[in-house]
């Protein structure tokens, strides 16, 4: 099986409301279950907003360190999961459920190391 990197991301602002996150973390605990269970599953978790990352760059042979997201925008990479599925068709269809489940964009690309579909 060929591995996929489910992004999910996530809005710039104010985060929803303790019920409605409520719900969204059960139903993203029922897709983990179900992705153990059918062996789909190898790792994701949710990321601190953007204000928490630092910046690593590499400047005439030293390395220079920021504060913040690399890049501002709207929305930024709020967790991710990767996945096994045999083929494109297989991961859309955890993306799509997962965009049902979060109600927010999740892009779905397979690893460089792994064959095309």
């Amino acid at each position: 099986m060929k591995r996929y990197l489910l992004s999910i991301h996530q809005p710039q602002g104010e985060p929803p409301e303790p019920e409605g996150l409520r719900k969204v973390m059960a139903e993203l605990d029922v897709l983990r279950q179900e992705l153990e269970s059918t062996g789909s599953w190898v790792f994701g978790d949710g990321l601190h907003d953007p204000s928490t990352a630092t910046v690593l760059r590499a400047r005439e042979g030293e390395v220079v360190m920021t504060d913040g997201p690399f890049t501002e925008g709207k929305e930024y990479l709020g967790g991710f999961v990767i996945i096994k599925a045999p083929d494109l068709d297989a991961a859309l269809e955890w993306g799509r459920r997962h965009a049902l489940a979060t109600t927010l964009p999740i892009e779905v690309r397979p690893f460089r190391s792994e064959a095309a579909d």
